[in-house]
């Protein structure tokens, strides 16, 4: 019999996750997404019993705020119970969302539920096989960690493998994540662990192997900037020092982005049939429900010269490779009702949640060309004040900007508008005079 442990490697669960900013989504598909974290997490369950592993480790914001709804525990609960029915062990730390200075009310977990303190410690555990795990980490007191808490881990005793679990930020990471509980990865190789289980970052990345330092990343995306398959780990490894990875999608729903070339003389049914061939695309392609951004990109707007060779000079909305009345019907969103219109809602669905339009300029524009300023001018004035809202939605929903922001009334956003016109014509001031020097 090989000596070796098997456990599932989770974090950043954001259990009802809110997913802020969908407009106009059917009420029947919204509770889908609303439910998906959940699921998501559910498919790591049915994984764990189904390929008997040792233990579970969850670094992290297993919950989306520090209040911790009761119906976000409850779903919880349901899960480590049957896990606890299985022989299944779970080692929890919480992260800055579910940190432990939260208000809520508490729903206690059955008795093989392991959850971190605020120090960090060691919790040993025995598997069935009889091997010895040390299992090290801390659940945030606060919201605020900036601690550098890896300097407090510290392997303590004899055992068969020595786990770190650590919900923070790697400093060599390009995230946008807040920098908690930072640590470099020359840091957690001086702790001689044998596998460092990290969380925070909702993107999947191995920073390191021999010994495997991970990220995970969420098992949900939760908005377009979580594109793509989110996954769980399941972890093999064995007394002589080998490790192996096991990527388990887990993603119900993906967040994804469609480019549509627009050609010239293109149709409102070529574009249509387009949009819905490259949904039916992806739909098979994923084998996963899909909520979808389409990106129309413009191949003009260019204007022909005397000799019938475009110039770039011209009237950029004119010229553009989309006609006005097609363009109206996409700014005022009946072209995207009439996609959402098509969607099938079975078992598994595409639904479009917004259509953007780049124009690709192929010929370079002068800043002193009268059609950049001209373009400018018009984009401000088309900008709808609505779009304002998708703009600043993930400011909004941040955990710690919300707190000090109030909603924009139209006057204020007509003003924001402005100064941001004013911005952008004193920036490329200040560049020219520069370049004159």
């Amino acid at each position: 019999m090989k000596k070796e442990i098997h456990f599932i490697h989770t974090a950043d669960l954001h259990l009802d996750s809110p997913f802020l900013g969908l407009k106009n989504v059917p009420t029947d598909l919204f509770k889908r997404i609303q439910n998906s974290t959940f699921q998501a997490f559910e498919t790591l369950i049915d994984e764990a019993i189904e390929r008997d592993v040792d233990f579970i480790v969850i670094v992290g914001d297993l919950f989306d705020g520090e209040d911790r709804s009761i119906k976000a525990q409850a779903r919880l609960r349901q899960q480590m119970v049957r896990l606890e029915q299985v022989g299944i062990h779970v080692f929890i730390s919480h992260g800055n969302h579910d940190h432990l200075s939260g208000s809520w009310l508490n729903l206690d977990m059955p008795s093989n539920v392991h959850i971190f303190t605020e120090e960090v410690s060691c919790i040993p555990f025995t598997t069935k096989k009889g091997l010895n795990v040390h299992l090290y980490g801390f659940s945030y007191p606060t919201r605020h960690v900036t601690k550098r808490k890896v300097s407090e881990f510290i392997k303590e005793g004899e055992a068969d493998f020595h786990i770190g679990l650590l919900h923070g930020h790697c400093e060599s990471s390009r995230s946008e994540h807040q920098p908690y509980a930072p640590f470099s990865i020359q840091e957690l190789l001086q702790k001689q662990m044998d596998y460092w289980a990290l969380g925070h970052i909702h993107k999947s990345e191995i920073l390191h192997k021999d010994p495997y330092i991970v990220y995970p990343g969420n098992p949900q995306g939760r908005h377009k900037n979580e594109k793509g398959k989110k996954i769980g780990y399941e972890v093999v490894m064995n007394v002589e020092g080998e490790t192996s990875l096991q990527a388990i999608p887990t993603s119900v729903i993906q967040w994804e982005s469609l480019d549509i070339r627009c050609v010239e003389g293109m149709s409102f049914t070529d574009l249509y049939t387009k949009c819905v061939t490259e949904m039916e695309n992806i739909l098979n392609k994923e084998k996963c429900s899909v909520l979808l951004e389409i990106i129309l990109k413009d191949s003009g707007p260019q204007e022909a010269g005397q000799d019938g060779v475009a110039t770039g000079n011209g009237d950029l909305s004119r010229s553009s490779s989309l006609s006005s009345a097609i363009k109206q019907r996409i700014e005022n969103g009946e072209f995207l009702e009439m996609l959402q219109e098509g969607v099938e809602r079975g078992l598994l669905f595409i639904w479009p949640y917004k259509i953007s339009t780049e124009e690709e300029i192929s010929n370079k524009v002068s800043f002193e060309d009268p059609t950049f300023w001209n373009l400018l001018n018009q984009t401000i004035s088309d900008y709808k004040l609505e779009e304002i809202d998708d703009s600043l939605s993930t400011l909004y929903t941040h955990v710690y900007a919300s707190r000090y922001l109030s909603p924009l009334t139209d006057t204020m956003k007509a003003k924001l508008l402005v100064e941001a016109q004013k911005l952008i014509s004193e920036r490329f001031v200040v560049k020219k005079e520069r370049e004159n020097r």
